[in-house]
């Protein structure tokens, strides 16, 4: 019989339409029993129910008046209902007032006191509780029991089913078998060329049409179907080829992702002990000038902090820029300057750390002038951060060398050290942010993997290149830096303040600033330059001072109590009559602060923590100034 089921698609047509004829009718037929019982279940509890209110209504005058025979007369009145077996009624507090059995024998066993409320259904058995209430409140349940009669109605109910059943399944026999042929004969055409197709690979056979119905668009849509295929293979292997080579390429963005998470989790680490390097050396310093100390120990400790503070600066400082060239904010301010200049600049800051490790310097440059147009800060900033790195990864009694070479559309700069080296699988990622080549947890150098990233962005922007070689580990290593050698046109030129007068100028200065710590130690800094300083930690202060004081410079931090630093500013600008230098001093250092700083009318901005010979600077510029406003009645300045 399987043999004959898997060869014939009559007997498969056959046995579907049977099948389904014959499990539609059953779903429909179980639809309509189990519809039918839920409707008489509900019909019996709600009659069961309405019988239940009767009996209570009866009954409230004869719990009332303590009237059991009349109660139980409202009772035996439930003889007219067959089903009903048996019924209750009881007090409030649960004791049977009065009961009612079908049978007079009393067999019937009714609860000594209320169970449970509503209805419920055990087999063929329905029970009710149903409370009695008047206008005080609940005064009794009435208790009423009945049998379902269940069985017969669904055993009559089947029948009239089962008959309409078997007469539904004859007919889908007869309709089903004189159909089949009509249909079968045009898809068994079909399923043996299909087979040939798929035994011989052959994508030209085609079914033969012999009809033009439906069956017939059935074989057209095949045919067509095959020769949609034969197309699509083709299509289908070029796109498989496709596939796999971009199933490469995002295997190696994944393996490259995976490398970059691992080395944001490692920058943040490196970061976290970065930061927490210096400032190890800065508690001792305090707790070192703290105690005694003599005179040499507190100028040793005391450059100790100086440059552990550098070093944090310089942290921030490379991440600030970072964030400024990725989100492409950071401004160059190009000017000529001699490539000596800048080397001596970068010089100035790497020596003591050169020296602290015993290293040898040797700086080769060009024997006549070497001018390009760059932005000074940032160019001694990138050959700081190369003089940096060759410090760092050459032992010390090893040789660094900075050698320049210039024709005349180029400036190149080679620094060499005789260092650990750069294994050469490693040379692709130098440059690369947060990388990183010593990981151990040991390892002597420092770092936050940002400044050979940093660099090279820096001289890209001025529209050079930055690129490192190396022969490998322990064999030391070279970067080199080339510029474009451009000069700015004479009306782009930067003006130079020159001739500055030699004696040292004296202000009047007002420093407001909300951080005591930080403007009691800056004012001391400045009455030793020789200035005359008040005090002031809030905005209403800061004004009532300016008004009794007249400084003409004042250093204003942006986020105070009371006035912040923008309005402050714009309110001593408008009620000073003299000449008067406003420096904003905040730890907010973006472009966008600097800009908001002059249109709030402040002539300089200075970034926590203040650079000391950069304020010297601020100072010595102003120049000496004009007479001093004189106080007039009311506290306003003249």
């Amino acid at each position: 019989m399987f043999r004959a089921l898997d060869r014939s698609i009559r007997l498969k047509l056959l046995m579907v339409v049977t099948i389904t004829t014959f499990a539609a009718l059953l779903l429909t037929a179980a639809v309509l029993v189990t519809y039918e019982i839920r409707s008489y279940e509900t019909s019996a509890i709600n009659d069961l129910l309405t019988q239940a209110e009767i009996v209570g209504r009866s009954s409230t005058a004869a719990l009332q008046f303590d009237d059991p025979v009349t109660a139980k007369q409202n009772l035996d009145l439930l003889r007219v209902r067959p089903r009903i077996v048996g019924a209750a009624i009881y007090r409030a507090d649960g004791h049977r007032f009065a009961d009612y059995h079908r049978d007079v024998r009393g067999d019937t066993i009714l609860p000594v006191q209320p169970t449970f409320a509503g209805s419920r259904l055990a087999g063929d058995r329905l029970e009710l509780f149903q409370p009695i209430t008047d206008a005080d409140g609940r005064i009794g349940t009435v208790y009423l029991r009945s049998t379902l009669g269940l069985r017969e109605r669904l055993r009559t109910y089947l029948l009239i089913v089962g008959l309409a059943l078997a007469m539904s399944l004859a007919l889908a026999l007869a309709m089903s078998s004189w159909l089949q042929r009509a249909v079968t004969e045009p898809i068994l055409a079909v399923s043996r060329v299909a087979h040939e197709v798929k035994s011989r690979r052959d994508l030209s056979l085609r079914a033969p049409k012999l009809t033009s119905d439906e069956i017939g668009e059935l074989v057209d849509t095949f045919n067509d179907m095959i020769t949609e295929v034969g197309q699509r293979t083709g299509a289908l292997e070029q796109a498989n080829r496709t596939l796999e080579r971009e199933m490469a390429v995002r295997q190696e963005a994944e393996q490259a992702l995976r490398a970059a998470d691992q080395r944001k989790d490692e920058f943040l680490a490196t970061l976290a002990h970065e930061l927490r390097n210096p400032l190890a050396p800065l508690r001792n310093g305090l707790e070192i000038l703290r105690g005694p100390a003599r005179p040499d120990d507190a100028r040793s400790t005391m450059q100790i902090m100086d440059r552990q503070l550098r070093q944090l600066v310089r942290l921030v400082d490379d991440l600030l820029d970072v964030s400024r060239i990725t989100t492409g904010k950071l401004t160059l301010r190009k000017e000529d300057v001699e490539l000596s200049s800048l080397v001596q600049n970068a010089l100035d800051a790497a020596q003591p750390l050169i020296d602290a490790r015993k290293l040898r310097l040797t700086v080769n440059l060009p024997d006549a002038p070497v001018i390009l147009c760059a932005d000074t800060t940032r160019i001694a900033q990138v050959l700081l951060n190369l003089l940096h790195n060759a410090t760092k990864f050459t032992e010390p009694g090893g040789a660094i060398v900075l050698a320049a070479e210039a024709d005349d559309g180029t400036v190149t700069v080679h620094v060499t050290d005789t260092g650990i080296g750069i294994p050469h699988e490693q040379l692709p990622q130098v440059f690369d942010m947060f990388a990183q080549l010593d990981r151990s947890l040991e390892r002597t150098t420092s770092g936050l993997g940002v400044g050979l990233s940093l660099s090279r962005r820096l001289v890209e922007l001025h529209g050079g290149t930055l690129e490192a070689a190396s022969e490998g580990t322990g064999r030391g290593s070279t970067f080199t830096m080339r510029l474009p050698r451009e000069r700015l046109d004479a009306s782009a030129a930067r003006a130079v303040d020159v001739g500055a007068a030699d004696a040292p100028v004296h202000h009047r200065v007002l420093l407001v600033d909300d951080n005591a710590d930080f403007v009691e130690s800056f004012a001391l800094l400045l009455e030793r330059m020789g200035h005359q300083v008040r005090i002031a930690h809030d905005g209403e202060e800061a004004l009532a001072a300016a008004r009794e004081f007249a400084p003409d410079v004042a250093f204003l931090d942006i986020g105070l109590p009371k006035i912040n630093g923008y309005d402050l500013a714009m309110r001593m600008r408008a009620r000073s009559t003299g000449a008067l230098t406003l420096i904003a001093v905040t730890g907010w250092g973006q472009e966008s602060d600097k800009q908001r700083a002059r249109e709030a009318g402040f002539d300089h901005h200075m970034t926590k923590p203040v650079d000391l010979e950069q304020v010297g600077r601020i100072l010595a510029s102003i120049g000496e100034p004009a007479a001093r406003p004189q106080v007039v009645s009311g506290g306003e300045m003249s």
